[in-house]
């Protein structure tokens, strides 16, 4: 399991280190295809499923809508445009779900409507930072914060993890783990921001912006963590689902990165633009 675990996430860091260097439209396919597996993967964890290997007519409704969105995305990505299509995936619901009745319980829509926002929606934004201006370094923040506080946060609290602080959501979280986990990102974030940002991107005393996007997004990456995890324990299930050996489902790779990358891209709005 572990050499399995290991060889999947090696995979997984290359294709997402590959298509986040090229950007465009490799970048764009990859993520609406992700968003489109996430988004199964969340309708069955929620119950707006009816049949675990078939989907039911508000589920291909949602994967038309995850296709239509990312066209969108690669083809006018301004927020009004994004705005109308998730306010129309929402009124398209409600079309079939009236339209149909009784087939289809409010609790299915509404799930159907969450797992479209919370998966497709949210990660689309790892294209959207990558399409800004210098977007070719500032997406790798996203990284920075998801999966490089990730990293720190297991070692640190594998070498002195005591207090428990979400024991009945996450046994194996830990305080110190956490504080590592912020203090790392916020030491690769400094290290980034100067000899990257300023260097190359053109970017004047940015290491400490960088510092506060990278911790901001550290942050969210471990409440996504817990909050994909609490669902998880919700609904009684191990993991999304069995795509990637040795880690479940699609979901259960970018569940922290997908509430990353929108505050990662709030915040560069905010400090560096």
């Amino acid at each position: 399991m572990f050499w399995k675990r290991l060889a999947s996430g090696a995979v997984l860091l290359v294709l997402a280190i590959g298509t986040i260097f090229v950007g465009g439209i490799p970048l764009l396919v990859l993520l609406g295809v992700a968003s489109a597996i996430a988004f199964r993967e969340l309708t069955k964890a929620l119950k707006c499923a009816t049949n675990e290997k078939k989907c039911n007519g508000i589920e291909y409704l949602g994967i038309l809508g995850v296709t239509i969105y990312y066209i969108l995305l690669g083809w006018k990505p301004e927020a009004t445009t994004l705005l109308l299509a998730i306010v129309g995936m929402l009124m398209s619901l409600l079309f079939v779900y009236v339209v149909t009745f009784p087939k289809y319980r409010c609790e299915q829509v509404m799930a159907s409507f969450m797992a479209f926002f919370y998966g497709p929606v949210l990660l689309s934004f790892v294209y959207l930072t990558r399409a800004s201006e210098n977007g070719f370094y500032l997406a790798w923040m996203i990284l920075i914060s998801s999966w490089g506080s990730d990293t720190c946060a297991y070692v640190v609290g594998m070498l002195f993890g005591k207090k428990k602080i979400f024991p009945n959501l996450s046994p194996k979280k830990s305080l110190e783990g956490c504080i590592g986990g912020l203090l790392g990102c916020a030491g690769l974030g400094w290290l980034y921001g100067r000899f990257f940002l300023e260097t190359y991107a053109g970017y004047e005393k940015a290491a400490w912006a960088v510092v506060l996007i990278c911790v901001g997004g550290a942050v969210m990456s471990m409440i996504g963590d817990l909050a994909a995890s609490a669902i998880k324990r919700n609904q009684e299930i191990k993991d999304y689902g069995t795509l990637i050996p040795g880690h479940g489902g699609v979901m259960d790779r970018i569940d922290s990165m997908v509430v990353t990358a929108p505050m990662v891209y709030l915040l560069t709005l905010l400090t560096l633009v």
